[in-house]
């Protein structure tokens, strides 16, 4: 078969909310609608998508667009080159910032983790993290905007989603706390890369049904070294270490790796070890179904006071009742 004769490879496209499409944003991606058992070009690579093209998607209950799967990093890079902007916007609703929130992150994490890490957390990862960082901080601080983005907090356990959900729940409890700007930039980015070890260990461990053998939750105990070391050539600072490393530490001493009590582990650590516990708990997990707000609050306040901060706990519990999470 000759080159002019040759089947043409097939074209795979993935589907992505209009919400994700910003008026007046430039794409480096064509924009697909699935009409009549095929997809259909509804914008061309290069072209502006207007409040136009997003109205009428809006007037036709259009769900999902599509782009073709070859030009995900394209769309990856709009997403992340407009989040600032879109979430600082007050004339967008706050349900669709939050929306364009979690989604972006959600690109950005799955993208990491899906990222075979040999080496450590590559320094391109780690620019897109810390600009999720930078740019959802000042929107994590307004009003209401963790009772909007609960909705979009997903209940089936995935580790980039987790890290996601940890980092949403402790900026705001840092938020209600006495630290800095600088600071609270720190330990987010510490929550968000708190479980970036897990990158090295084993899928059938991570994803085992039923109770782990002794030497497989030593394994498990690792991954806040694997996280430091896999970050140890990034500009981090000790804010941001200890996150990683600390975040599995109990105040009674149990914890791991170091074993640390009481007045040695951070205060920005407890909040994150809090939000941690709480989320594994409230989510779909291949060992154990998920746990309601209040029954998980309830273990924690009564069977596992002595490795948690109760003081963290009561202003957490506030931080939930003010979203209408519980």
């Amino acid at each position: 078969m000759d080159q002019n004769t040759r089947a043409a490879r097939p074209v795979s496209y993935f589907p992505v909310s209009p919400v994700m499409l910003f008026p007046e944003a430039l794409g480096d991606f064509s924009v697909y609608l699935w009409q009549g058992g095929d997809f259909v070009l509804y914008t061309k690579s290069g072209q502006r998508f207007s409040l136009q093209h997003r109205q009428m998607l809006h007037k036709n209950d259009v769900k999902d667009v599509y782009i073709q799967s070859s030009e995900k990093p394209q769309y990856e890079k709009y997403i992340e080159r407009n989040l600032g902007s879109i979430l600082l916007n007050e004339d967008l609703p706050i349900e669709m910032r939050s929306n364009v929130f979690y989604e972006a992150s959600t690109v950005v994490m799955q993208d990491v983790f899906d990222s075979k890490l040999p080496t450590g957390l590559r320094a391109r990862h780690f620019d897109r993290i810390t600009d999720i960082v930078k740019n959802s901080i000042k929107f994590l601080a307004s009003d209401n905007s963790l009772k909007a983005v609960a909705p979009f907090i997903s209940h089936d356990y995935q580790t980039f989603t987790h890290c996601m959900h940890v980092f949403i729940y402790s900026v705001a409890v840092f938020q209600n706390s006495d630290m800095s700007d600088n600071e609270i930039f720190e330990c987010g980015l510490g929550a968000l890369l708190h479980d970036v070890g897990k990158a090295k260990i084993p899928h059938s461990i991570l994803n085992k049904r039923g109770s782990l053998t002794q030497a497989e939750r030593e394994i498990i105990k690792e991954h806040p070294i694997h996280g430091v070391s896999m970050c140890a050539h990034l500009p981090l600072t000790q804010n941001t270490i200890n996150c990683i490393l600390f975040h599995h530490e109990k105040l009674d001493g149990t914890g791991y790796p170091a074993g640390l009590k009481t007045d040695n582990i951070p205060m920005p650590v407890r909040i994150i070890s809090l939000a941690d516990v709480y989320d594994a708990l409230t989510t779909e997990r291949p060992y154990a179904e998920a746990m309601e707000p209040y029954a998980a609050l309830t273990l924690m306040r009564h069977d596992m006071r002595d490795g948690l901060d109760m003081n963290v706990f009561k202003r957490f519990v506030t931080v939930l009742s003010g979203a209408d999470i519980l």
